[in-house]
């Protein structure tokens, strides 16, 4: 299934890797990189280097040094294991490659929390009653092998267009959807801050802990506040005409990218650099690029967008490729958005 990629290039230019690795010493992003050839091993790696899109007042995702990676040869050991031997990892993903990207980004997280030698994981996908009523779900729970304290783990991963008008002002998050119109940055922010961040302080959440690990609660401290942390990588794409600002809440070193209309797209083509390439990219493998042999010709994409683009059609995302640099667009239907959320309540 994977035999075909023998290449890695995670998704960045040159100043975005520069940003993510700022606490990564070159030789070490130099040897990640360079060991990243298989697919899956591709996209955990792309989960170590891209920064989380919200600016939270919750603690963000777990650093390399809690994972136990912080050490640039256990890290080139992880990878070089991977690498070798990556039938683990294609089992705990399974069938999600073709499925939902977010249950896939939910398996690598799960996998990475499990076989990171700072880390263990305990339980995920953990479901919460109240009687016949379901309150939510637990993603992960984890622990530092060296402690006791729980650790809940939301992982999310989301890519919004912003609106050039819409609800609330420029900056409004509301104005961040998803390609697909279903929601937005500010009812994603609204349902971590009053739902799944806050679901252990539920007393039915702390029996359906205790429950799950009983056989782990003399090596945890079940007494002690369980943290509370997120993970949620993704990219902002901006109106290829106007620039937006960036939203409340979004973290100021987050990923960007663009969007265009169709009706727009050879406005577009026609002011790139001629030796740029391209590659359509399918769900769910919107983390990492593809391999430089998959991009095409501009006026490749271009026959297959007008293909797509000749009735009603979803958005799609593409690469676009020029030298050493690697950019992000979506493309939509002149139509788009079909519809907008509205914003969360107050």
């Amino acid at each position: 299934m994977y035999a075909e990629y023998k290449a890695c290039t995670v998704w960045l230019s040159d100043a975005d890797l520069n940003a993510a690795l700022a606490t990564m010493p070159d030789a070490t992003a130099d040897a990640l990189l360079a060991r990243c050839h298989h697919p899956l091993v591709r996209d955990l790696a792309w989960l170590l280097l891209a920064p989380d899109l919200v600016d939270a007042s919750w603690p963000g995702r777990p650093s390399r040094d809690e994972l136990g990676l912080g050490d640039p040869a256990r890290l080139t050991a992880f990878f070089d294991d991977l690498e070798a031997a990556p039938e683990a990892l294609e089992r705990r993903v399974g069938d999600t490659v073709n499925g939902r990207m977010g249950l896939y980004h939910e398996r690598l997280w799960q996998f990475l929390l499990d076989r990171a030698p700072g880390t263990c994981l305990l339980a995920h996908n953990l479901r919460v009653h109240r009687g016949k009523l379901t309150l939510g779900e637990l993603d992960l729970l984890y622990r530092q092998r060296d402690r006791k304290t729980l650790i809940h783990l939301e992982v999310a991963i989301k890519f919004y267009l912003g609106l050039p008008e819409g609800p609330g002002d420029a900056a409004a998050p509301a104005r961040w959807i998803g390609p697909g119109g279903a929601d937005s940055l500010a009812s994603k922010l609204a349902h971590l801050r009053r739902h799944q961040l806050t679901l252990t302080d539920q007393a039915e959440t702390r029996e359906a802990i205790r429950l799950e690990l009983a056989p782990h609660l003399a090596h945890l401290d079940a007494k002690q506040p369980i943290l509370r942390r997120l993970a949620m990588p993704g990219v902002l794409f901006q109106p290829w005409r106007q620039a937006l600002p960036a939203p409340r809440g979004s973290a100021p070193g987050h990923w960007r990218g663009r969007w265009v209309p169709w009706g727009e797209w050879r406005d577009l083509r026609d002011v790139l650099p001629r030796t740029t390439r391209a590659a359509w990219l399918a769900k769910p493998h919107w983390l990492a690029p593809p391999r430089r042999h998959a991009f095409t010709r501009l006026r490749d994409l271009e026959a297959r967008l007008a293909q797509h683009f000749a009735g009603p059609a979803t958005p799609v995302q593409v690469a676009l490729a020029t030298g050493d640099i690697t950019d992000r667009l979506f493309v939509v239907s002149d139509a788009w958005p079909l519809q907008i959320p509205l914003p969360p309540a107050p």
